[in-house]
């Protein structure tokens, strides 16, 4: 008599753990993140580069806010290099209602999502701390608030957000051409926003009370942010 055949193992679920663990690596190589515990809170050193990441959040307000509309290199999904059309944003110090990145990768033919969840999920606090913030936006979507002096239109290579160690403004911190669109403004204030960033880099500081990595299979958005409440407290 033959033997019983073995039971089919479930390579689904088999096959999904290992992928995950072959993706995580090389997802998280997508962007550059280094962390440390400071005070209670996490300090991060947060660079997304060279693939869009989609982005949401309650609110964010910053101080010094800039923009300027500059070119921005690109790899493009056939592996030839070209230059994007972007509205790069800074700020000096600002600060953030929770934080949602997805980007997606692919990972030997299948696709990957890289979520990172940043902040807790009351509404009415502004729990994320920034520095020397910069974005290379594509699109967003939202409610925006500028204050104090606001210029609009004027030379993106003479905008100013952030200072040196002598205290002196830096020059044309946003690497913008001459002549291109900017806006300077003493704070802005962007409510429920929806968006794609080329780049995204906060080399000055991060902190936040939580964060939370996490590598799904297929294309999963980040869930829409509820409106804030309250008003944020002073970055």
């Amino acid at each position: 008599m033959n033997p019983s055949p073995a039971p089919a193992p479930e390579e689904g679920r088999t096959h999904w753990r290992r992928s995950l663990a072959v993706a995580l690596p090389a997802l998280l190589a997508a962007g550059s993140l280094t962390a440390a515990m400071t005070g209670g809170a996490l300090a991060l050193d947060l660079r997304i580069q060279d693939r869009p990441v989609d982005f949401t959040t309650s609110s964010l307000y910053g101080t010094q806010y800039g923009a300027a509309v500059v070119d921005q290199a690109v790899v493009r999904p056939d592996g030839t290099t070209g230059t994007l059309r972007v509205l790069r944003m800074g700020f000096a110090d600002g600060v953030v209602n929770g934080l949602c990145l997805s980007q997606r990768q692919q990972i030997a033919g299948v696709t990957y999502t890289l979520l990172l969840t940043l902040g807790d999920t009351d509404p009415g606090t502004w729990e994320i701390r920034t520095r020397n913030t910069v974005l290379d936006l594509r699109s967003a979507t939202g409610e925006l608030d500028m204050d104090g002096i606001v210029d609009l239109n004027v030379n993106g290579a003479d905008v100013k957000t952030v200072k040196d160690a002598t205290g002196a403004y830096v020059p044309n911190p946003l690497d913008s051409p001459q002549h291109r669109f900017g806006i300077q403004a003493r704070y802005a204030k962007f409510d429920t926003i929806t968006g794609t960033a080329q780049d995204m880099q906060i080399p000055g500081l991060l902190t936040t009370p939580r964060l939370s990595v996490t590598v799904k299979p297929g294309t999963v958005a980040c869930p829409r942010p509820p409106a804030p409440t309250g008003t944020p407290g002073t970055p």
